[in-house]
């Protein structure tokens, strides 16, 4: 009993493990890519921790709410525009613009039902990053935010659909439904 209520979502097929791998990995390994053709090895600014957490939902769990291409899309956007809006307005005080970030970022997301928990990461990268990425600015929004989603999003959308037992994104009319819900 105990192992089937602990255990019971962490049990996956092997057939998982293999398209969560190849999946994440291209992802990943695409941003990586374009980071180092494009920038020095000391620039990488196309690789923010938050994409690590992404591929865990949107390659890991496909069928998540939260893996959803409006929530990894609109969660990650959110929060960078309010991660640099937060350290722009509170530039020297670390502590407060980390902390107003995340929680402002998380708020966001719920009123927006775009909740991605690495949203929250974004968001306090534009707060903790290099200085490479504090002086992007709103441009930390483009690149590396959407430009890196993007490419994640596009990897998932090929590899988790390779699978016959696997459906990315969960509602395949996903684009119908956000146009009725937010037109």
């Amino acid at each position: 009993m105990a192992r089937y209520v602990i255990y019971k979502e962490t049990l996956i097929d092997f057939s998982d493990h293999f398209w969560t791998f190849v999946g994440s990995f291209l992802g990943i390994a695409l941003i990586g890519f374009i980071n180092s053709s494009r920038f020095t090895q000391s620039d990488n600014v196309f690789l923010i921790g938050s994409f690590g957490a992404s591929s865990v939902l949107i390659y890991g769990i496909v069928n998540s709410p939260l893996a959803q291409p409006r929530n990894l899309i609109g969660g990650h956007l959110i929060c960078a525009l309010v991660g640099v809006t937060i350290h722009k307005l509170f530039p020297g005080e670390l502590w407060l613009s980390s902390a107003l970030a995340v929680s402002i970022s998380i708020v966001c997301m719920q009123i927006t039902k775009t909740l991605h928990p690495p949203g929250g990461a974004t968001a306090l990268i534009a707060n903790i990053g290099s200085e490479k990425i504090t002086s992007l600015g709103y441009f930390y929004v483009l690149s590396p935010v959407l430009s890196g989603v993007l490419i994640l999003l596009l990897v998932a959308l090929v590899v988790n659909n390779r699978a016959a037992h696997r459906h990315y994104p969960k509602n395949k009319n996903w684009y119908k439904v956000w146009q009725r819900r937010y037109r």
